[in-house]
């Protein structure tokens, strides 16, 4: 049986919800899971096997948090077998561009903290208008028209494949189980 941490962090709920998803499916496939928000808590990451970090684009960085969190735990991170799952909006719009820039952030955001998770996964997320201040909305709205998303106000969307989740963290889970993924190893 094998021990998993996920570790997420989220600004209005909704990469809270991808991180239960991925711990419930793992511990569907049985797993023994701890979920825990970045920089809420203390984690021992010698008790696990492999950790998975998931974190929301916000302004083109991920926020603070999950960075310090990574950077403080880089070489432990790199000992074991990791999943970063990367939320965004942007990987709706299925432009080179965009996928482009998208990759330039999550590039960043490993040289930065010093981490080389042995698999890295981009999902949608979710516009949660109805949860927004006024100043967010408005500007989430502008982006969304541009993109040619959807812009009433009034509800939420999310956009995020449920089921390529789960398969996601299934996989994980299996490959964990049998010893097939391993961080790679510094010559």
């Amino acid at each position: 049986m094998v021990r998993i941490l996920v570790v997420y962090g989220t600004t209005d709920g909704h990469t809270a919800k991808i991180a239960s998803v991925i711990a419930d499916t793992l511990r569907s496939h049985g797993a023994v899971v701890d979920l825990h928000k970045a920089g809420r808590t203390q984690c021992l990451l010698d008790r696990y096997d492999g950790v998975i970090v998931a974190a929301p684009v916000r302004g083109g960085r991920y926020l603070k948090p999950v960075s310090r969190w990574v950077r403080t735990h880089a070489a432990a991170l790199n000992a074991r077998t990791t999943a970063f799952v990367s939320v965004s909006l942007g990987v709706l719009q299925h432009d080179p561009a965009v996928d482009r820039t998208l990759q330039a952030i999550i590039d960043r955001f490993l040289a930065d903290t010093g981490w080389h998770p042995v698999v890295t996964k981009s999902v949608a997320g979710a516009l949660l208008y109805t949860r927004y201040n006024w100043f967010i909305r408005r500007v989430m709205k502008r982006i969304a028209a541009k993109a040619g998303g959807d812009t009433d106000t009034t509800r939420d969307y999310e956009y995020t494949d449920w089921q390529d989740l789960r398969t996601f963290a299934g996989q994980f889970e299996l490959q964990l189980a049998q010893g097939t993924a391993r961080p790679e190893t510094a010559a």
